[in-house]
């Protein structure tokens, strides 16, 4: 038995490293994705915060469940005693619930004010829905824009790492150890922006400019989604967003420049195989 337990941790301890590693989610894995960011730190601490309540909730109440059938069965119990009212039972069964949600929420409200905007924003990132694909603009940096599509089937390179849908023709490059500002919005109708490694999920509103924020720790590779049932094509519009080192990203902005600073306000057009099928 004891040699049974011991393989199962030694596999669940590589898959989360493996998963830590590729930035994504894998088979068999337990537990949330690996955080890649402050936000999803908290969030994840948080998930195990009310994992630990809900099994003490349910281990007690399944205990209680258990010693009222032993104890209070007919045959135990062959004639019960008759009342109505229990004042010490009804004040500790209001109680103990109402702690139980105080320790729930002061936790819940620090994370949302953590996660909803940071004040010190040293470079700012646009996000456009569109049906179905993302376009990105980098307000700070010239204008630069882009649209991102996802990759056919037909086309995806295993070799190079490309996911199916989820690699996207052209990756969001992002550098790690700053404070982006995310502003999210849509051009047609609802859409949602969500990157599980780094604990966001905004919706994208025709009219509206959503905020959130990230400060990615680790360069990589992460995916994510679009979240918000938007149409026909709301299971092609994935994100893939490549985390660099700052250096790296201020080569990646001069060469940047050249290749998308031109497009700003162009109007965008069906390029995925996969997304134009889907049109017609």
């Amino acid at each position: 038995m004891k040699k049974i337990f011991a393989f199962f941790l030694t596999l669940q301890t590589s898959l989360i490293a493996a998963a830590a590693q590729a930035a994504e989610p894998i088979n068999w894995q337990l537990g949330l994705q690996s955080a890649a960011s402050p936000v999803k730190e908290q969030l994840n601490d948080f998930h195990n915060l009310l994992l630990f309540i809900i099994t003490g909730i349910t281990a007690i109440v399944f205990i209680l469940l258990f010693y009222v059938m032993i104890r209070y069965n007919k045959r135990a119990n062959p004639e019960p005693k008759k009342f109505t009212h229990n004042t010490l039972v009804e004040v500790i069964w209001t109680a103990i619930p109402l702690l139980i949600l105080i320790v729930i929420v002061v936790p819940s409200f620090k994370v949302l004010f953590f996660m909803d905007r940071t004040t010190e924003p040293e470079m700012t990132i646009k996000v456009t829905g569109y049906q179905w694909y993302w376009g990105y603009e980098y307000p700070d940096h010239d204008g630069i824009n882009f649209l991102s599509y996802m990759i056919p089937d037909e086309d995806i390179d295993e070799s190079k790492g490309e996911r199916r849908l989820l690699a996207t023709d052209t990756r969001v490059v992002l550098p790690v150890d700053t404070n982006i500002q995310i502003l999210v919005t849509a051009a047609d109708v609802l859409h949602s922006w969500a990157v599980p490694a780094f604990g966001i999920k905004r919706d994208a509103v025709p009219g509206r400019v959503n905020e959130t924020w990230v400060n990615i720790t680790e360069p990589g590779i992460y995916y994510g989604q679009c979240s918000e049932i938007c149409g026909t094509g709301h299971a092609y519009m994935p994100i893939m967003i490549e985390a660099v080192e700052k250096d790296e990203f201020d080569a990646w902005i001069e060469e940047a420049k050249e290749l998308y600073a031109s497009n700003h306000n162009q109007i965008p057009v069906f390029q995925s195989t996969k997304t134009a099928s889907i049109e017609n």
